[in-house]
């Protein structure tokens, strides 16, 4: 071992060490801002050219995440999440059918667009009907946040994680989502179940009754900040949306390519300007991606990371072992955030690589429903209703958050164990 590559080894545990606190202290940092140093600091200490940088980054990964942070936009714009859940909470449903419909509809969001943005746009709305109709908020807004998360783990587009994955493993998209499906409709009844039960019912609404007020006013429940319903940009970008889907699960096509044309398509318009939807795509996680490629990249290519595996291997330890994969998958979610997670595990599956990833994706999602910090999805809920004066804390979040993860991973393991 070299001198270069204690530090490399130094940089990669202060990068990841910034990853779990979110940030170093006393430094106006994030996670992206550490990726990104870190990338800084290892190609200064190992003299890296930046053309081997850049290669370190998988490509198809940022481009087919950029692409649907701009769908995602496009339909944040044309107003189609807010729209959604006004018509959802127009309708006459008692407590229970209605708290199933916004799971449904936020898992099945999520499934297609960002849940972070499913979240972001759904959260004022839900806030406001609960509070005109006189329901709980809690169990309304913490099914939001656990549906958006196991929803989004359906697809191979659903969340970040899961692009990589995807992308790096080169897993069939139609192939993927027939193998995930089952344990996230499961998953998405056990969390209704959950909430309803040991949330809902205890607040003593009759169950079996539509949940009405006197004084319900469908605009009411619009925050003043919500884009106007647009039909035909919301239409052009579910048209955007079903094409790649169709494109996904029937042809050989390069995703990332397909997903681009898409994207460049919904930045043709004459009303929606091209600034405001590439303004609302996340460039910090973009960022956050490539500084962790290539320091990642860097790390291994000292050999220490290689010599660990082996290490464990040698102990009976295999990091395709389901068992192992889930207990790690779940650990390193909650401590360093879900993609840093992934990008740490997956150069180190090697064989049965398509099973091991499809149980990664599942775990690294799923276990973002842990802890209130476990996902951005549950920070934004936790936000916006904090401005709408519903505290949803760690504990409120933790009653529901710990019994269904395990539950839903005891799901994972039954179907992928």
């Amino acid at each position: 071992m070299t001198h270069v590559d204690w530090g490399v080894l130094a940089v990669f545990l202060l990068v990841y060490l910034g990853m779990f606190l979110g940030g170093w202290p006393r430094l106006k940092l994030d996670r992206s801002g550490v990726a990104l140093l870190g990338a800084i600091a290892v190609i200064a200490l190992t003299g890296m050219p930046i053309e081997t940088a850049a290669q370190a980054v998988d490509v198809p990964t940022i481009v087919l995440l950029f692409a649907f942070m701009v769908i995602s936009a496009q339909m944040r714009l044309g107003g189609f999440y807010t729209e959604v859940t006004r018509r959802v909470a127009a309708r006459p449903l008692s407590p229970p059918a209605l708290l199933a419909a916004l799971i449904g509809v936020a898992g099945a969001l999520s499934a297609v667009f960002s849940n972070d943005v499913v979240c972001l746009a759904m959260t004022p709305v839900v806030v406001r009907l609960c509070l005109q109709r006189g329901l709980p908020p809690l169990p309304f807004l913490i099914g939001l946040a656990c549906a958006s998360n196991i929803g989004s783990a359906a697809t191979l587009i659903g969340n970040p994680q899961n692009m990589l994955i995807g992308s790096v493993l080169s897993i069939p998209f139609g192939g993927y989502l027939w193998q995930a499906l089952p344990p996230v409709l499961l998953s998405l009844l056990i969390l209704w179940g959950w909430l309803y039960v040991f949330q809902l019912r205890p607040a003593g609404r009759p169950a079996g009754r539509p949940s009405t007020h006197p004084d319900v006013r469908t605009e009411a429940w619009l925050p003043e900040s919500a884009p106007p319903f647009n039909r035909w940009q919301t239409t052009k970008g579910l048209f955007v949306a079903g094409a790649l889907m169709v494109i996904f699960l029937f042809t050989d096509w390069p995703h990332e390519v397909a997903a681009l044309v898409g994207a460049g398509v919904l930045l043709l318009s004459r009303r929606l300007h091209s600034a405001d939807v590439i303004g609302l795509v996340d460039w910090s996680l973009l960022l956050l991606f490539i500084g962790l490629f290539v320091v990642n990249a860097a790390m291994q290519h000292t050999g220490m990371a290689s010599e660990a595996v082996r290490w464990l291997g040698q102990h009976g330890i295999e990091l395709t072992d389901p068992g192992v994969l889930l207990v790690l998958g779940t650990a390193l979610s909650n401590l360093v955030s879900n993609v840093p997670a992934v990008m740490l595990l997956l150069p180190h599956l090697g064989g049965h690589a398509e099973q091991a990833g499809i149980m990664l994706a599942l775990v690294s999602t799923f276990a973002g429903n842990l802890l209130l910090v476990g996902s951005i999805a549950n920070l934004i809920v936790a936000d916006l209703a904090a401005r709408q004066g519903v505290r949803l804390d760690w504990r409120a979040h933790a009653a529901v958050g710990l019994p269904v993860t395990l539950l839903t991973l005891a799901v994972v393991w039954m179907f992928k164990g």
